[in-house]
């Protein structure tokens, strides 16, 4: 049996996020008083998570805001200029959460290790669910011209934060030293990543009551994920009858 471990999540109000500047803003933004900016950026993320990129209005923002259209496009240039600054922030949120999991985690179980990976992906959704919706609206709902490069770049930090830890877990004999790290970082990726989704979206559930589930119940299905990780699906015997090695 895995090593025990506790599902320990509260239950978080959505929260302003506090954004460091990037080569996507310009001088005019920088120059603005903080609490500004920051309501500059709630309806950015308010409108990007309810609409997606194609379907976001400048229009609607500046109106929600009271200040000039002209004034986006003063601070950002574009509203891909806009959209790339709060992408690059929500990615620096997840790794920044995920490296909290890895250093925290260091030394146990690779598969407590993997369960407190997925507590922190419920977490970081019931922090900040508007950033979670704009993945989602990314993945599911629209198509734009730079879109496939922003859905690489997220799955490519998700492999590069789960490879180390299960070259960690082959070096400490918890899993098979013929593993491949690279295939085995695509598969729990997936199954990482439709867990999460499955707690967002009814429809991705499957009737396994994930969809905004309570702590027991995310406790209980994270704890079957990884013991189906663990021990694998076969029942010992290789497909010719004889005991697998």
């Amino acid at each position: 049996m895995m090593t025990t471990w506790s599902f320990c999540c509260p239950q978080m109000e959505a929260l302003p996020i506090r954004m460091e500047e990037t080569a996507y803003v310009r001088p005019t933004f920088t120059k603005l008083p903080f609490d500004k900016k920051e309501r500059i950026l709630d309806a950015a993320i308010d409108e990007f998570s309810r609409c997606g990129y194609e379907k976001a209005s400048i229009n609607r923002m500046v109106g929600r805001l009271g200040i000039a259209k002209g004034s986006i496009f003063q601070y950002f240039g574009s509203k891909k200029n806009l959209y790339f600054h709060i992408f690059e922030h929500a990615v620096a949120l997840v790794k920044r959460s995920l490296k909290r999991v890895k250093a925290g985690t260091e030394g146990e179980d690779f598969f407590i290790r993997l369960a407190k990976s997925l507590q922190a992906g419920i977490y970081f959704i019931r922090r900040y669910p508007r950033i979670y919706q704009i993945y989602l609206k990314m993945l599911f709902q629209e198509d734009f011209p730079f879109r496939a490069d922003l859905l690489k770049t997220i799955r490519l930090f998700s492999i590069d934060y789960l490879r180390p830890i299960i070259e960690e877990g082959v070096t400490a004999g918890q899993l098979r030293e013929d593993l491949d790290p690279e295939l085995a970082a695509f598969f729990l990726d997936a199954v990482l990543d439709r867990f999460l989704q499955a707690y967002c979206v009814a429809y991705m559930d499957s009737g396994l009551g994930l969809f905004q589930a309570e702590d027991a119940v995310i406790e209980e299905r994270i704890t079957d994920c990884i013991e189906i990780v663990r021990l694998g699906m076969a029942t010992g015997d290789s497909p010719t009858g004889e005991p697998a090695a």
